[in-house]
């Protein structure tokens, strides 16, 4: 079983930074892809970022040029780099990784969470 330990939310002023990290534990055989996603109160969860194994990322056309992700391969690790972070950007945020787990099956795995509060 793999799991995910998100880490690094909490409550910051608009035009500040936040670092959010994910690490994966488990049986690993490989990781494809790695994201971030949020869920504000009300709204559905929307993707924020993502990374895939050759390191090519995506990202939501309301985060482009504030936000950044990356991996650590060896550290099984997705980052997320929040600047200029707006009120608007107030929600729980998930990060989410697939791959190949124990008994070469695949996985499809999300964190618990972790808030992230933008106060204006």
């Amino acid at each position: 079983q793999v799991q995910l330990v998100e880490s690094g939310g909490g409550l910051v002023q608009a035009g500040g930074s936040l670092r959010l990290s994910c690490a994966a534990s488990g049986t690993i055989r490989s990781i494809n892809a790695m994201g971030w996603y949020r869920q504000a109160p009300g709204k559905q969860r929307e993707l924020v970022a993502t990374i895939s194994s050759d390191g090519s990322t995506n990202y939501a056309d309301f985060v482009k040029g504030r936000f950044a992700i990356s991996r650590d391969n060896a550290k099984k690790t997705v980052f997320l780099q929040m600047n200029s972070l707006k009120p608007e950007d107030t929600a729980v945020y998930y990060c989410n990784m697939r791959g190949v787990g124990p008994l070469w099956r695949a996985f499809d795995s999300w964190g618990q969470g972790t808030q992230v509060t933008v106060s204006s």
